[in-house]
């Protein structure tokens, strides 16, 4: 089964990808990298996606997932990208410029829930990976990927590369944690995605920040556009477990790195918002994407650039 035009995720991720995502045990524990170079090409009508591994880690992890080249056939198009194997078997759904997949990995005995986000402003994809055997977590992967078009041939492009695989493998074991003294706002617009996948518009978002000590803070998070809400919770971390404590948000969240992925439940309605957070800079710059389950199903998929705007010091010397 072939389609004879390349979707339009096939369209935005043409050429190759280089990155170096961190791996961690389930626990949030890093214990290295996996230098990977990959694409999804086209080939006389058909699509073939090719992805080239090489982990420098240490344990057990480091056995289970070293194999080489993964290379399997995809069926693609705008409703769902199925995956035909031999190396991954499942399928991805496309919402705009983010792919949310789940497929099983022979090789490495896991299903993954694979997200890949493409940021044209911020010139990247934000990839993460959870492995799982069943329910239970085995692994973490996730990284930010740079796109060339001419890697094998331009030596240049290949500075740039190993310069952008440097960074990453020093930025990827970076945790999340918010700024701990400073109030501010982070400000910016999501698209936003229905269940058909359609863009129905935009969510325009303020989330205002002030600490109260080192490891708690109030949160208020304000969106305008497709989903109009106005939600003020207090959250606090402990090491790279996160709690939200209402009055409108309760919920957890786990940090692997730099990646913060929670469930918030709205106060009083069959509401929940899944989310990945992801810290992209030390400007604190998030790359966000936002998941809303209406009555256990999912409605609205969101993703988008939040920027950080200092504001005072909160938690400043103090003197006797």
């Amino acid at each position: 089964m072939t389609s004879k035009q390349p979707s339009n995720w096939q369209k935005l991720i043409t050429g190759q990808w280089h990155g170096a995502p961190s791996v961690f045990e389930p626990d949030g524990a890093y214990v290295g990298y996996n230098n990977v170079s990959r694409a999804s090409e086209r080939v006389g009508g058909k699509t073939r996606y090719w992805m080239d591994t090489d982990f420098d880690a240490i344990g057990a992890l480091r056995n289970r997932f070293e194999i080489g080249r993964f290379d399997f056939g995809v069926i693609d198009s705008d409703n769902d990208r199925i995956y035909t194997g031999p190396d991954i078997v499942g399928s991805g759904k496309p919402y705009g410029a983010l792919v949310d997949s789940e497929y099983f990995s022979p090789a490495w005995n896991s299903h993954l829930r694979t997200v890949n986000h493409v940021v044209p402003e911020l010139g990247m994809q934000v990839y993460s990976s959870l492995l799982f055997e069943g329910a239970t977590l085995v692994a973490t992967f996730n990284g930010i990927y740079i796109v060339t078009e001419d890697y094998e041939k331009n030596p240049v492009t290949r500075d740039r590369v190993a310069d952008w695989l440097a960074r990453e493998r020093i930025e990827g074991k970076r945790p999340f944690v918010l700024p701990p003294k400073h109030a501010g706002r982070w400000t910016g617009e999501l698209e936003v995605y229905d269940q058909e996948q359609k863009l129905a518009g935009t969510n325009r978002v303020t989330m205002d920040y002030r600490p109260i000590n080192l490891t708690r803070a109030e949160t208020r998070i304000r969106s305008s556009g497709v989903v109009d809400s106005d939600h003020t919770c207090e959250r606090t971390r402990d090491h790279n477990r996160h709690q939200f404590h209402g009055p409108d948000l309760f919920g957890n969240g786990f940090a692997y790195g730099r990646y913060l992925y929670s469930v918030l439940h709205v106060y009083g309605k069959a509401l929940r918002i899944e989310t990945r957070d992801t810290l992209i800079d030390h400007d604190y710059t998030l790359v966000v994407n936002w998941n809303y389950l209406y009555s256990q199903r999912r409605k609205y998929t969101a993703h988008g650039v939040l920027r950080w705007q200092p504001g005072e010091e909160i938690l400043g010397p103090r003197f006797l």
